[in-house]
């Protein structure tokens, strides 16, 4: 197919990505933001964020999982025009979302008690402690935010949550600034400081989502015509069926990287801090390319409602394409900017060091990260989850971390051998999900 035969699809793509991307790019940015502020106050500060965020992200990003399972459903009976089948799965959702969202939190505080089981050093510990249960108690609200937010990517509205993502993070960062540093008359709190942000900023979401459809009649008659639908049994277990596969997904992929955390703090504190540099950046670049794969997976979804194989087809090597161009230009930045980019959290040259080289396996593993991450939202908007999941355990539990375990103490390569496990789970995850694609697109 001809590059000219693509352009219309790139634009398509970009115009449903852009807002996603932004919203991305506006929550990587707080997190770099946190991360700078909280390594300028000190090395082992910026070690007992990098452990308590590890550990936090495993539940965090497992509730978004599970809220990614609406998505698809929604949008399957959006591009059917079936109004009422939308608002149920918007009701459906939310229940089974909050329900989860509330369980969720407990166990997440239960963790709390077996954090010093975890080998970190003590000074890091007793730092990340208290700003743990700030981040548990911001859990709730984002839950309900990700859930309204999910529901309305279905219908092919990304605007107004990144809207409400950067408006949130405006919040964050100012809160951040007051109570990180002592400002105005507020107390020096150091890395609690950056948790009290990080909560007041997520209680704001879910706000700013109520304001915003009361205000929008289109939207507002989903919410509306939602409260008089009833609860089904069958349409909960199938966002169930949706929800927890991806949700084990995504949980497979943070867990490895909070592993490796767990391992580096082994190896001392300035170690698990440049883990933690390195990782803010490659998560920057992985979230700009999460954006386009959500769009991936509404253009999906839709066109599977109607049956249009050719154009998703074509869609999903568009923003296959885009990703990929993008992460490559992101690996050479890695590479050139290796030592530079480490000042921007802290000043210490050993941290700075440490972490250059941990980016230069990051712009290796560049390329086969945007490649994952796409042909994963491709089989999520073909409601294919439960396969995908298994692939994910796979290549980065069973694959990754042995070898990050074996490159690090066996092999004696430190920190970087632990990145060269992350490097081969993502490479051996991006080869079996793109031929887990083709194999559903013989099907079709």
């Amino acid at each position: 197919m001809k590059i000219q035969q693509y352009i219309p699809f790139y634009k398509r793509n970009l115009h449903l990505a852009f807002p996603i991307v932004l919203s991305q790019v506006g929550q990587m940015t707080v997190s770099l933001a946190d991360n700078m502020m909280v390594g300028h106050v000190g090395t082992t500060e910026l070690a007992a964020a990098a452990f308590a965020n590890s550990v936090f992200t495993i539940g965090m990003v497992f509730g978004m999982g599970f809220t990614y399972g609406l998505t698809p459903l929604v949008g399957n009976s959006f591009s059917q025009n079936d109004f009422h089948s939308v608002s149920n799965w918007l009701k459906n959702g939310f229940v089974s979302h909050l329900a989860a969202a509330v369980f969720l939190s407990l166990v997440m505080f239960g963790v709390y008690w077996i954090l010093p089981l975890m080998g970190q050093p003590a000074d890091v510990l007793t730092l990340a402690k208290p700003y743990y249960l700030l981040l548990c108690v911001s859990y709730l609200p984002f839950m309900v935010f990700f859930s309204v937010k999910q529901f309305f990517e279905g219908i092919g509205n990304t605007k107004m949550a990144m809207q409400i993502t950067l408006t949130a993070n405006v919040i964050n960062i100012l809160v951040n600034y007051v109570f990180i540093f002592g400002k105005f008359g507020f107390p020096e709190l150091g890395l609690n400081g950056a948790g009290i942000g990080t909560l007041v900023s997520r209680i704001f979401m879910p706000l700013f989502f109520v304001v915003y459809i009361s205000r929008k009649h289109t939207y507002l008659k989903y919410f509306v015509d939602a409260i008089g639908q009833r609860l089904s049994r069958e349409r909960i277990i199938r966002l169930f069926k949706m929800g927890i596969p991806i949700a084990f997904q995504l949980i497979v992929e943070v867990t490895t990287f909070a592993i490796g955390a767990v391992m580096m703090g082994w190896m001392g504190e300035k170690p698990l801090a440049a883990h933690q540099i390195a990782l803010c950046l490659a998560s920057f670049t992985y979230m700009i390319s999460l954006g386009v794969a959500q769009a991936n997976t509404i253009r999906v979804s839709h066109q599977m409602g109607v049956k249009d194989y050719a154009s998703m087809k074509t869609a999903v090597w568009a923003s296959t394409h885009l990703v990929l161009a993008f992460m490559l230009l992101m690996a050479l930045g890695f590479v050139v900017g290796r030592h530079a980019l480490p000042l921007l959290f802290t000043k210490d040259i050993d941290v700075v060091m440490l972490a250059a080289d941990l980016l230069i396996v990051a712009a290796v593993f560049q390329f086969f990260d945007g490649m994952q991450v796409i042909m994963q939202s491709t089989l999520r908007g073909m409601s294919d989850v439960t396969v995908p999941m298994f692939i994910a355990f796979l290549a980065y539990l069973c694959v990754g971390i042995p070898v990050s375990y074996v490159f690090a103490f066996s092999l004696h390569a430190g920190p970087r051998g632990i990145w060269f496990g992350f490097l081969v789970g993502l490479c051996v995850a991006a080869v079996l999900f793109y031929f887990r694609y083709k194999r559903n697109l013989r099907k079709l």
